[in-house]
């Protein structure tokens, strides 16, 4: 079966940065709904009309991908705001942010703890790949038809590194 704009893709990949540095491999497929949210719009782009077995390889300036990096979401908090366990790297979601931080922060955002400091705490609202263009070698492993389920919910809840506020400790590059 080739692959058409609402069907299901089973892909794996290796993710680099521009200089060649490995930004992510996936070696187990993963499935990903094309016509839904899973995907960026340029990867599905690309996979249109190729089979299982085919080896698709991109190049994507951030404006494709994950877009500039806008140091206008960067925010300086208050340590005292958040719980002792916190650790870089976790995410909180711009809507459920502790009270008392910067009442003009963005609620839309998912922001990521960057630096914690004894007194302020560093939140960056940019997609961790912000700015940076990637170049991407897919490969696919199944194809199948979406089910009306699936087309319905719009994703198979697995996005193409789609960041999500989750609990910490938990990984929260998807």
């Amino acid at each position: 079966m080739k692959i058409t704009p609402q069907c299901v893709v089973g892909l794996t990949w290796t993710l680099k940065d521009t200089l060649g540095a490995i930004l992510d491999e996936l070696d187990e497929p993963v499935e990903f709904l094309l016509g839904g949210d899973d995907l960026l719009a340029k990867i599905e782009e690309a996979l249109q009309g190729y089979e299982a077995g085919a080896t698709v390889s991109l190049h994507l300036e951030p404006e494709s991908a994950f877009g500039d990096y806008d140091e206008n979401l960067v925010f300086l908090e208050a340590r005292k705001l958040f719980p002792s366990e916190l650790e870089e790297g976790m995410t909180f979601d711009g809507a459920a942010l502790p009270a008392g931080v910067n009442p003009e922060t963005p609620r839309e955002h998912i922001y990521t703890v960057t630096e914690i400091y004894p007194e302020h705490v560093v939140l960056d609202g940019n997609h961790p790949l912000a700015g940076i263009a990637i170049r991407l070698r897919l490969k696919v492993e199944s194809v199948r038809e979406a089910t009306e389920d699936e087309i319905g919910q719009g994703s198979l809840g697995t996005g193409f590194f789609r960041l999500e506020a989750q609990a910490p400790g938990n990984n929260t590059l998807h």
